[in-house]
């Protein structure tokens, strides 16, 4: 069954959504205050997780969607006759459980890459409340949309390239993420270890030290901790849509 964490405020009223510095993420644009109260008594008090922390654990019964508000967190697939995948990867303003809707379970284990709170939403209230509220369903069906698109688009650009145009690529699209949600571009903390990014990318541990290392040796990144600092934005583009052999830079 999901693992809930604990709420952060106790027996408090439930987080507003109007006040969350999220909400143009998480909240469609234009809701009236009568709409946002609706929205407002819906969500749940904010739960928090501890870093390793499972939030749900694969094969339970869907029952939530779930808004990060802070952190990062990971979904890791248990595939027959293999290891366990990353499949997904969540920071601040994405929306967890999009793609259990359809399954009516989830399909992976979700846990905590760091202390991170969230915002549940029981989903058959916040499916009824969409049906007297058009523009809250619309932009469920675009967050779905968008993700199955960067999802396709991601794949795609996977597919049949080096490693080191893998992690590139990779890179560009964590520093897209934190763009859009207000953060540096350039330097950001990615709360991940090398064995996660290579699950997620279908690489050795070995391979994304080795890669990360050359990156630095090239002074295309730093690398402190989980700490990153992109230094040539423009050669990592290039690196990452290049196919087969690697191209000079």
């Amino acid at each position: 069954m999901p693992s809930h964490g604990r709420d952060v405020h106790g027996a408090t009223k439930a987080a507003e959504c109007l006040s969350c510095y999220l909400k143009a993420l998480c909240v469609p644009q234009g809701l009236s205050p009568d709409e946002t109260a609706l929205l407002d008594d819906l969500v749940f008090p904010p739960i928090r997780l501890e870093k390793r922390e499972v939030l749900c654990v694969q094969e339970a019964p869907f029952d939530s969607l779930y808004a990060v508000r802070t952190g990062c967190l990971k979904q890791e697939t248990a595939v027959e006759g293999a290891e366990n995948l990353l499949t997904a990867l969540w920071l601040p303003g994405d929306i967890i459980g999009c793609d259990a809707i359809g399954l009516g379970r989830y399909p992976g284990t979700v846990s905590a890459l760091e202390t991170a709170t969230l915002c549940k939403l029981p989903f058959d209230q916040f499916e009824a409340l969409t049906q007297r509220m058009p523009r809250l369903r619309r932009h469920l069906q675009r967050s779905i949309s968008r993700a199955m698109h960067e999802e396709r688009l991601s794949l795609h650009q996977l597919l049949c390239r080096t490693a080191e145009a893998r992690l590139a690529y990779f890179l560009l699209a964590v520093s897209a993420c934190f763009h859009r949600r207000g953060y540096s571009s350039s330097h950001f903390r990615l709360p991940m270890s090398r064995n996660d990014i290579g699950s997620y990318l279908g690489l050795t541990q070995e391979t994304v030290g080795r890669t990360l290392a050359a990156y630095q040796n090239r002074r295309l990144l730093r690398v402190h901790g989980r700490e990153y600092q992109l230094l040539d934005i423009a050669r990592l583009e290039r690196l990452a849509s290049s196919t087969g052999r690697q191209k000079k830079l």
